[in-house]
């Protein structure tokens, strides 16, 4: 329970660093106002398409994978922007683009070193109980 409330927390705090960031790409509206709605809708649409997207990618190799998450962070981008006043995409499809990139990469990173980084001194206090 204690390491899904962390994944969880950490998911969160990914997805608020990954579309301030993604604010910073030309075409990309992120209103002040919108923005803890978009980054809960985000949050909960990723948290649902990305279990449906790596049972896909199981079932058709690995090497997808990384593919099937660029997909699943552009599909939570285009539903948390159909939310008023939150994110929104100007000038076509390279600011999703953009963001998606964006988002997906700050995601990809936090979600694969922030546990490591956190649970570093778990381990550390695991290893001198057991000496």
């Amino acid at each position: 329970m204690i390491r899904m409330l962390i994944r969880g927390g950490i998911f969160f705090g990914t997805a608020v660093v990954g579309l301030l960031l993604a604010a910073l790409v030309p075409g990309v509206q992120l209103r002040l106002g919108g923005f803890l709605v978009a980054v809960l809708v985000f949050t909960v649409a990723q948290s649902l398409i990305t279990p449906v997207a790596m049972r896909l990618g199981r079932k058709t190799g690995q090497a997808l994978i990384g593919g099937l998450g660029l997909i699943s962070t552009g599909l939570a981008l285009i539903v948390a922007s159909l939310f008023e006043g939150g994110i929104s995409f100007v000038g076509g499809f390279l600011p999703w683009l953009g963001a998606t990139l964006v988002v997906w990469l700050v995601t990809a990173l936090g979600g694969w070193l922030l546990p490591i980084w956190l649970l570093k001194d778990k381990v550390s206090q695991a290893r001198s109980r057991r000496a």
